[in-house]
C-alpha cells in the first residue's frame, strides 16, 4: 500500500468508479476518473483480486477529468 502507479482507465464500473487493469488483469478501482484517463494513483487498499486507489496526478499530455489531481 502507498505505492504509486501510472494507469489508464479502461472502463467505468457500475458505481461510476474508473477501472484500470495491470499485471495479468489485476483490477484497480479509481474514483473520480473517466474512461481513457491516464493517471498516477496511490494504492490505498489491496485484496488478492482488486486494489483501491486515489488519483495523485494526471498526465499532462492527456486530458484528465480526475477532480482530485495535483
Amino acid at each position: 500500500m502507498g505505492d504509486h502507479r501510472t494507469v489508464e482507465i479502461e472502463s467505468i464500473g457500475e458505481q461510476g468508479d474508473g477501472i484500470a487493469r495491470v499485471d495479468r488483469g489485476y483490477v484497480i478501482i479509481v474514483p473520480d476518473t473517466e474512461n481513457r484517463d491516464r493517471v498516477t494513483v496511490e494504492i490505498n487498499d489491496v485484496t488478492p483480486t482488486i486494489a483501491f486507489a486515489e488519483v495523485v496526478k494526471c498526465k499532462v499530455y492527456y486530458e484528465c477529468s480526475a477532480r482530485s489531481h495535483a
